[in-house]
């Protein structure tokens, strides 16, 4: 929260003082007693000076706001509390409501183009979270209470663009708002609909198998009815779904692919590429070359394997989208949910591959070895990519395979799928330092990290190169304009906040690696603890058997397991190494324990 007075900025002081402030802004002149003030700063327990700590904070806010003396009386003693009088127009909430009611109102009466100009300079007014800087119940309840409002706003404006032609524009807001809302249906059916609308049908039905997926693990509901109605409408294609009229000065993309009657369509259920895609060009070119040079009788599969954060599903979604080509029939995609509590079975996935592959859905039979069966020989004779994300072990994937040649299999997984019948096995590593910082640049911007080129490298060095750290350190800064990247850099150096500094939105590094974390044996997660205890990341086997007390033999088999899990790295026989961030993950975890 922040005050200006003419072209100076205002020291609020501290944060419970903002909250008496914000308090009083958002009661818009009306009075609130010192009690209710108490409550909104400290709650149920206030300090035994909490009144005496109240009017200090009122004096003070008096003296900032009523320096130069020429608008008196800004903060004024009510009976047993305090009022502020402010000027219309001078609050930025105000504005955006104001704007807001007037969006609603010219969508009402059919100016759609004025409603959503409108909706964009109320939405211009937020430059982060509401009351940022503030503390105490009262100021995250009405954090929460803004938060909401604004990603209405947003929403409203995102349906303007699509009424007005301008798909294209919305999908890349929307597939940010709906990764960072997933259980919010009406975010998921606006990404369909303008999918749909740039002619990217099969992306369009994967968000709503994703949506399904999702609202089942997490509140056991199946989508509501508009979602389900706008699924089938898509599926068939449904004309209507066009808009009736384009905006001339919008690209809306190609108009989504047409069928003939009784024809099926391509399978296509790749996610989206990432636009910001960076590196791995040994990897790309590796992966390429062996899954479309597959022949003869035998399915081409390929492993790529690689700790939490890695990068495989970006990887593998990539190379997917570049051999669009040398597979004509198609591209399959589904996310086993491998470090999830309930991965998925595969007799569910293979349900999910025959109905897109235009089997009937009450004609799948039960039998799960029947049901794989019906899947092979509905492969015969097509070429097509299957991808098999996130995959627990060998069990959960073997029956997902394709019988023949001419299809090609790439499964990623944490793991190492022991006893997978593979042509090629890739274990993925972090970025090279270079494409770590392309990779920052790319989401950050050229001009600053022009401007701070060793911050820029040390910050990368900080996450140790791992993608998904960069990914989330780089987006932090951009949503926080005002810091510096060396700022950024001070924050990761501090090793006991560092992975608590690496989280933005839906993505933390410590997430991932505690999904990798749970899937252990008592006895591995007890050897990860001491071993990342050691006083160096990288270490012999004679060093980790004698930090775990085992017998060499002993203390080889579970590293190893620790290895072939991805939770530890061994860059040559008998010798071992953690990865700097997941090192600090495990020296919390034993400090914890």
């Amino acid at each position: 929260m922040r005050a200006w007075q003419g072209d100076k900025e205002l020291n609020l002081g501290s944060p419970q003082q903002r909250a008496v402030l914000g308090a009083l802004l958002l009661h818009e002149g009306r009075a609130i007693t010192c009690d209710a003030l108490i409550a909104a700063i400290w709650g149920q327990d206030p300090p035994l000076r909490a009144l005496s700590t109240l009017r200090t904070y009122a004096y003070r806010l008096r003296k900032v706001l009523e320096a130069d003396r020429s608008r008196p009386g800004v903060v004024v003693s009510v009976g047993t509390g305090y009022a502020m009088s402010v000027p219309k127009g001078a609050l930025d909430v105000s504005v955006f409501e104001e704007r807001y009611a007037e969006a609603e109102k010219a969508r009402a009466e059919g100016d759609l183009t004025r409603a959503r100009a409108l909706l964009a300079a109320a939405l211009g007014l937020w430059q982060g979270d509401a009351m940022d800087g503030t503390a105490g119940p009262y100021a995250e309840a009405q954090r929460d209470r803004l938060g909401d409002r604004r990603l209405s706003a947003l929403q409203l404006k995102l349906e303007l663009d699509i009424e007005l032609g301008r798909a294209t524009e919305a999908v890349a807001d929307l597939v940010v708002l709906s990764a960072a809302h997933p259980l919010r249906e009406s975010l998921s059916g606006l990404l369909m609909l303008a999918l749909y609308r740039c002619g990217r049908q099969a992306e369009a039905l994967e968000v709503f198998d994703r949506t399904r997926r999702l609202l089942a693990e997490e509140l056991g509901i199946a989508p509501g009815g508009e979602l389900r109605e706008l699924h089938r409408r898509i599926l068939t294609s449904d004309p209507e779904l066009l808009p009736a009229r384009l905006d001339l000065g919008s690209d809306p993309g190609p108009s989504p692919v047409r069928h003939e009657e009784g024809a099926l369509p391509r399978v296509a259920q790749l996610p989206a590429d990432l636009y910001d895609f960076t590196g791995r060009d040994e990897e790309v070119a590796l992966l390429t070359e062996v899954l479309k040079s597959g022949s003869g009788q035998a399915t081409t599969v390929v492993s790529l394997s690689g700790k939490g954060g890695v990068g495989k599903t970006a990887l593998a979604i990539h190379v997917a989208h570049l051999l669009s080509d040398a597979f004509p029939d198609g591209q399959l995609y589904i996310d086993l949910c491998g470090t999830g509590v309930r991965p998925v079975e595969p007799t569910a996935a293979l349900r999910e591959f025959l109905c897109a592959l235009g089997h009937p859905d009450p004609d799948i039979p039960e039998d799960p070895t029947q049901r794989a069966a019906l899947f092979r020989s509905l492969m015969v004779n097509r070429r097509m990519l299957v991808i098999l994300d996130n995959a627990v072990d060998d069990t959960q994937v073997r029956p997902l395979l394709p019988g023949t040649g001419g299809c090609a299999v790439l499964v990623t997984s944490r793991a190492k799928p022991a006893g997978l019948p593979t042509t090629r096995r890739v274990d993925l590593d972090v970025l090279k330092s270079r494409d770590a910082v392309r990779l920052f640049t790319r989401i950050v911007g050229e001009e600053r990290v022009l401007a701070e080129p060793e911050a820029a490298e040390y910050a990368v060095v900080l996450c140790g190169f791992l993608p998904l750290a960069v990914r989330i350190a780089a987006s932090r800064l951009v949503s926080r304009p005002l810091w510096t990247i060396s700022s950024l850099a001070g924050r990761l150096a501090d090793e006991r906040r560092r992975l608590s500094e690496l989280r933005f939105g839906t993505m933390t590094v410590e997430a991932t690696f505690q999904l990798g974390y749970e899937r252990l044996g008592a006895a591995q997660a007890r050897a990860f603890r001491l071993l990342t205890n050691l006083e160096t990341a990288s270490f012999s086997l004679p060093v980790a058997a004698a930090a775990l007390d085992l017998e060499v033999l002993d203390a080889e088999e579970i590293v190893e397991s620790l290895v072939d899990l991805g939770m530890l790295d061994s860059p040559s026989p008998s010798r071992y190494r953690f990865h700097e961030l997941l090192r600090l993950y495990g020296r919390n975890l034993a400090e914890q324990s």
